[in-house]
């Protein structure tokens, strides 16, 4: 799969994903809450917070894994309250609506007037706001500061058991991500604004289309 979704993983915290993983499934990192939810295994007493707990809006630059590609840029919207997100990659008409409280992804095509929505893809349960990950192993490694931020460096293994180190803030922000000494994703912008619903909703008069199967 592309890096240019990698932080639909990471930075929606989904469990067991990897937070470094360079795939691209829609965040966090993207579900276990209150209206459908089943109950989830203990956390662990020292990994990072890897949801944000706050409303963020985020620019990203990924570099893809294969050498001779360009870096691409991607714009990361959460909502807290809804667990809501939406990732634009830059220059295109497609986008991606996560809602985890129901396990839905749309994919929006503007340009061609087109929406997919279909279930989540997978059975990986979203880390709620405010609580550490149930799977994994994290080891602190450092400190640093990416785009003015302050972030701990965890070093975690990726779902394709690639050693990485995520790079995050306090509230749950991932900020970057190394392998092997090599950036792949990195902050370019972080706003904690509030977002509001109208950001996460399909825009009206589009014709749904059932979701491609391979």
């Amino acid at each position: 799969m592309s890096v240019l979704v990698v932080v639909a993983t990471a930075c929606a915290g989904i469990s067991g994903a990897g937070m470094a993983s360079a795939q691209t499934a829609p965040v966090g990192g993207t579900v276990v809450v209150p209206e459908t939810a089943t109950a989830q295994p203990a956390t662990q007493p020292d990994a990072p917070y890897v949801t944000p707990a706050v409303d963020t809006d985020i620019t990203y630059v990924l570099t893809p894994a294969q050498d001779g590609l360009a870096p691409a840029r991607q714009r990361m919207r959460w909502q807290m309250a809804g667990l809501k997100q939406r990732l634009d990659p830059e220059g295109g008409s497609v986008y991606m609506i996560t809602t985890w409280k129901n396990r839905t992804l749309s994919v929006v095509d503007e340009s061609r007037g087109r929406v997919s929505t279909m279930p989540m893809p997978g059975q990986q349960d979203l880390t709620l706001p405010g609580q550490r990950p149930a799977s994994g192993v994290y080891v602190r490694v450092g400190q640093s500061v990416v785009v003015g931020e302050a972030c701990q460096v965890w070093r975690t293994v990726d779902t394709e058991g690639h050693e990485s180190d995520a790079c995050y803030t306090a509230d749950g922000i991932l900020l970057q991500v190394a392998q092997q000494g090599r950036i792949m994703v990195r902050a370019l912008s972080v706003s904690r604004a509030p977002q509001p619903d109208s950001v996460f909703e399909v825009p009206a008069g589009l014709v749904a289309q059932a979701p491609a199967h391979p």
